[in-house]
């Protein structure tokens, strides 16, 4: 079995960008190696407080900030795109600490390593 999960997210849209966060949290419970690539306008998600001002869903139960929060906390690494932090973060605006930063290329040699399963959201 691959233990290695890399996640490509490239929604801004809560209801959206929740299901590959829920994916990451499965993946680790099962002890997968796991990390989630932002691309786009998913991007802001790293971005301090735009998390935490987006709910999933209309009963506002739990914020995708909450859920990026248990996703570290359970050992997935997030990855900004270089591109789309250009395009869509501003000079002002910081991401999370534990945002590192990954481009296009690294996903792509993602999806060509067998030792690695990919998704994209």
């Amino acid at each position: 079995m691959t233990e290695r999960l890399a996640l490509l997210i490239g929604s801004a849209q809560p209801e959206q960008a929740v299901t590959p966060l829920v994916h990451a949290l499965a993946a680790r419970a099962l002890d997968a190696e796991v990390e989630i690539h932002f691309a786009g306008p998913a991007v802001r998600w790293l971005v301090a407080g735009v998390a935490e001002a987006a709910w999933p869903t209309p009963a506002r139960e739990k914020s995708i900030a909450a859920f990026l929060d248990e996703a570290a906390v359970a050992g997935v690494r997030f990855y900004a795109c270089g591109m789309a932090r250009a395009a869509w973060v501003g000079a002002e605006e910081t991401l999370r600490a534990d945002a590192g930063a990954a481009g296009a290329t690294a996903f792509v040699a993602r999806t060509l390593d067998p030792a690695w399963r990919t998704l994209v959201y």
